[in-house]
């Protein structure tokens, strides 16, 4: 997914290569924590830490928002998945307003 390795520079941003730059659909980056101890498709691995910017500094890694899990682009981008229930209770509505 996202190699956050130096790639021979030795300028890497942030200390130890633990944060890193989302990139949004709107060209605005956002700070994110990195853990590396977590699988890479886990929405657990990437921590939201700082407001969102229009530009990254040159230093830092940075990812595009469609390389995240499902989950936490949702969360960034501020859609909100249906829940499992929203669904089955809109049709059983429709039903009952119909008859």
């Amino acid at each position: 997914m996202v190699s956050l390795v130096d790639t021979g520079d030795g300028v890497v941003g942030g200390k130890h290569g633990k944060y890193i730059y989302i990139k949004t659909r709107n060209n605005e980056y956002i700070k994110a924590r990195v853990f590396k101890n977590r699988a890479d498709d886990d929405p657990e691995r990437y921590l939201v830490t700082g407001p969102r910017r229009s530009n990254a500094p040159l230093t830092y890694p940075v990812i595009d928002i469609d390389d995240l899990p499902a989950e936490l682009r949702d969360k960034i981008l501020g859609e909100k998945p249906p829940e499992k229930g929203e669904e089955e209770l809109g049709e059983q509505e429709e039903e009952s307003s119909g008859s």
